[in-house]
């Protein structure tokens, strides 16, 4: 019945049926210590989800107020009665009971964690029950063994036969934690009940008990592991839902690399090989992302027999879906296989993906492709590859360009870098100026390690004057990576080089009509000042910057004041005393505010650097 307590003068309104809570509420007008969980009781009442939740996160502290043996008299009994109606409070109780042990006195006071958890795992919103079953098993896997035997198999077994679905689903994500411990009897049991859990008239508790298996299965012994779960497993390949096939396919790999190479083949393969034909795309998209693990466990000669043709099926699939799965996982496959292998049965079919009708097929062999170089030696991919990868790189859709472009490196290191070039060069340039400027973006970002492979000579003649264009692009993000880039290529082919080809081209821009390009050349050169050392910045840079400062755009002259704070450090003080401190002077006279702040800020840097030293 409802009833009023009154604790240090506050009333507060609580509803229960427990006389254990009004004598504690009684208690605790008496007694301080006990303040803590009226209080809890009280947010815990409160209408404002947030203080609830509150509430809840501060469990932690509680506990170390009451001491271990209130927070197992009191504290968990309590919890194990509230029934709060809100997910989200439900689900900060599971995560912070999971951390609970050394609140209640340590691994032999475990157990009594276990029946709030089990409430927790019959609610009806997944990730609460999620996160209740995720509570259990890290609690489960630091109880003593005898606790399990007496709490923990038994709470499995309840859920297990729970009137509500939502309990059998919880129970399927416990038998790993609960077998190993049992006695043989119980063993035998727990088998049992998680076969029948398999075939459960709800489609919800079979796809928890498929998603599960795996872990199941890794702790059965393998006499059972080849009878009793081989067993379950084939009936949940029968299952008439995709939904429960789907998972089964996660169930091959796991089982399969607890087999034995020849239990694999007679028991897995043939699954893998019907799942691969299944009438939904759904499982046979598990089977294009799963297959690769498969080979390993059941050798080359079934990889060559049954195998490769399952994925050459997968690759060459009606649905797209699928088709984008199997594709990402070529170079995987190809790694597995022998070269010979590859080149025979998968290149043929990575011919048609690459003009497959659908861009994110493409996309997804794009993505990968690069990586099949080194599986198949340099002259199949001379042969082979290099026309796929053109074929790609002049796609009209740009994530496919962006893919190939991101992985050149790995071509380069098999056919070396006078046939990338002569190749493959021509369409990088042409993706220089692509009108995506995402492209733009990706190609930019790869030229210091494309200049690095491709050496001075060739990159002068051939990238150079790109990295120039590319600072007067119209998009802002294009020039500041073109400004990063240049900084990058000095520091690659040092100060010499930089002052040979660089310099001269970045001053000769300063003087654009455009702003907003001289703003950037600012910023190209506050990069390079570092890269170039003092002397170059003095003479060639500097008087750049203190020319740029008489702009008469605001937004130039407080870019100048950020760029005199940048390289003040990398130059003599007299020259900050004859020529920076000037110059920002003026500028923090200027009538715009914003030039006058940083300014400002770059004196005030200058004046902190010259005290502290």
């Amino acid at each position: 019945m409802p009833f009023l307590c009154v604790v240090l003068g506050r009333k507060l309104s609580i509803l229960s049926s427990d006389k254990q809570y009004w004598e504690l509420s009684k208690m605790s007008m008496a007694d301080e210590p006990l303040y803590p969980i009226a209080v809890l009781i009280e947010e815990l009442k409160n209408d404002d989800i947030q203080l609830r939740l509150n509430s809840i996160r501060r469990l932690s502290t509680i506990a170390r107020a009451l001491g271990e043996e209130r927070t197992r008299r009191e504290l968990i009994p309590f919890l194990s009665e509230n029934n709060d109606d809100d997910d989200e409070v439900l689900l900060a109780m599971a995560e912070e009971l999971g951390v609970f042990i050394p609140y209640v006195g340590g691994v032999e006071h475990a157990s009594v964690l276990l029946p709030p958890l089990e409430t927790l795992c019959t609610v009806e919103e997944t990730c609460v029950r999620d996160k209740a079953v995720e509570s259990l098993c890290r609690i489960g896997s630091q109880m003593r063994e005898s606790d399990l035997v007496e709490y923990f198999i038994p709470l499995v077994k309840r859920l297990a036969a729970g009137e509500w679905f939502t309990a059998r689903v919880s129970a399927c994500g416990l038998f790993h934690i609960a077998y190993p411990s049992a006695p043989e009897t119980s063993k035998t049991e727990l088998r049992s009940i998680y076969s029948q859990l398999c075939q459960d008239d709800m489609p919800m508790v079979r796809r928890s008990a498929a998603s599960n298996l795996g872990k199941f299965a890794a702790t059965v012994e393998y006499t059972h592991l080849k009878a009793d779960v081989m067993s379950i497993f084939e009936d949940l390949t029968q299952d008439d839902q995709d939904s429960v096939r789907l998972l089964a396919v996660e169930g091959c790999a796991a089982l399969g690399k607890l087999l034995e190479p020849q239990d694999c083949v007679a028991h897995i393969l043939p699954v893998i090989v019907n799942f691969s034909q299944d009438k939904s795309w759904r499982v046979r998209y598990m089977v294009a992302n799963q297959l690769y693990e498969l080979c390993e466990a059941v050798g080359p000669e079934p990889t060559r027999s049954e195998l490769v043709p399952a994925y050459v099926r997968l690759l060459r699939d009606n649905e797209a879906e699928v088709r984008i799965a199997a594709a990402g996982k070529v170079t995987k496959f190809c790694r597995i296989l022998n070269p010979d292998l590859a080149i025979q049965h998968i290149l043929p079919c990575v011919k048609e993906l690459s003009s497959d009708s659908s861009q994110h097929v493409r996309s997804a062999l794009a993505s990968v492709i690069m990586g099949m170089a080194p599986v198949l030696g340099k002259e199949a991919t001379i042969e082979q590859l290099l026309p796929i990868f053109l074929s790609l790189l002049k796609d009209e859709f740009p994530d496919v360009r962006l893919n190939i472009i991101s992985k050149l490196d790995q071509v380069n290191q098999v056919i070396g870098i006078d046939l990338l070039s002569q190749s493959l060069l021509p369409a990088i340039v042409e993706l220089a100026e692509d009108r995506h400027w995402r492209v733009r973006l990706a190609i930019i970002e790869y030229i210091p390690l494309l200049a690095s492979q491709l050496g001075v000579g060739f990159f002068d003649d051939k990238l150079g004057a790109l990295c120039m264009q590319w600072l007067q692009d119209k998009v802002h993000s294009i020039r500041e990576a073109a400004a990063n880039n240049l900084k990058r290529l000095a520091e690659d082919f040092g100060p010499e080089w930089a002052m040979q080809h660089i310099i001269p081209q970045v001053l000769e821009m300063s003087n654009n009509p455009h702003y907003l390009y001289r703003m950037t050349i600012l910023r190209a050169i506050s990069l390079l000042a570092p890269v170039m050392g003092p002397e170059i910045t003095c003479s060639n840079l500097l008087p750049v910057v203190v020319t740029a400062s008489k702009d008469r755009v605001p937004n130039i002259k407080f870019n100048v004041a950020k760029v005199l704070e940048s390289i003040f450090p990398i130059v003599d003080q007299s020259v900050v005393e004859k020529t920076i401190r000037p110059c920002l002077v003026e500028l923090s006279e200027d009538p715009d505010v914003d030039v006058r702040f940083f300014s400002n800020q770059a004196l005030q840097a200058i004046d902190h650097v010259m005290m502290s030293s």
